[in-house]
């Protein structure tokens, strides 16, 4: 069963029959918002977001996976793909990144999703837009995070997994930042790290 969270909540990531979930999905989806007017239907345009996630230590960033650099070092992380259009945000992911949390290094305690429009436009233009985590060893979906509201900004960052006392844990970030590339998001992350 999946648990929809508000930007804030956190849910543990573990089984529901216990244990420790091995290899997570981050998967991403979005269209773009119809446009409005006479030449609406005349106007289709294409939304380029890319999804990315940043492995920290501490504070410092010490990889990044992301559409120019698919798999993290030391093989832990790895995504599946650029999607340049979106289209899904009904449901299924247009980008996906498969976090393997028993091969992540131990200095590595967290990772940061984040989601930026390569073309510039803004989540107004952007409909339909969630992230969701599945447990990639069975296909179920845990937890979902729908973006609500547009705004006039030109990324997101949507979610941490982060290492606790207690195992690996999820948090719904859902903040507006500014940026068409991950470097231009790192200020922004400061305060979620």
């Amino acid at each position: 069963m999946s648990v929809n969270l508000a930007k804030g909540q956190r849910i543990s990531l573990t089984k529901s029959g216990g244990g420790e979930l091995t290899v997570i999905r981050m998967g991403l989806g979005w269209k773009s918002a119809p446009r409005k007017g006479f030449f609406a239907r005349m106007t289709a345009r294409e939304i380029d977001l890319d999804a990315t996630a940043l492995l920290f230590a501490g504070q410092q960033a010490v990889d990044v996976v992301y559409f120019q650099h698919l798999i993290s070092d030391d093989g832990s992380v790895r995504h599946t793909g650029d999607n340049r259009v979106g289209g899904a945000g009904q449901g299924g992911d247009d980008e996906s990144i498969v976090v393997d949390l028993q091969r992540v290094p131990v200095h590595v305690d967290q990772i940061v999703f984040t989601v930026n429009s390569f073309t510039g436009q803004t989540f107004e233009e952007v409909e339909n837009a969630f992230c969701r985590l599945v447990d990639e060893t069975n296909g179920q979906e845990l937890a979902r995070h729908t973006l609500t509201g547009g705004g006039r900004h030109t990324a997101q960052i949507m979610a941490k997994v982060y290492r606790s006392d207690t195992g690996w844990q999820m948090a719904a970030i859902g903040s507006p930042a500014e940026g068409r590339t991950f470097q231009d998001l790192i200020p922004a992350l400061a305060p979620h790290l």
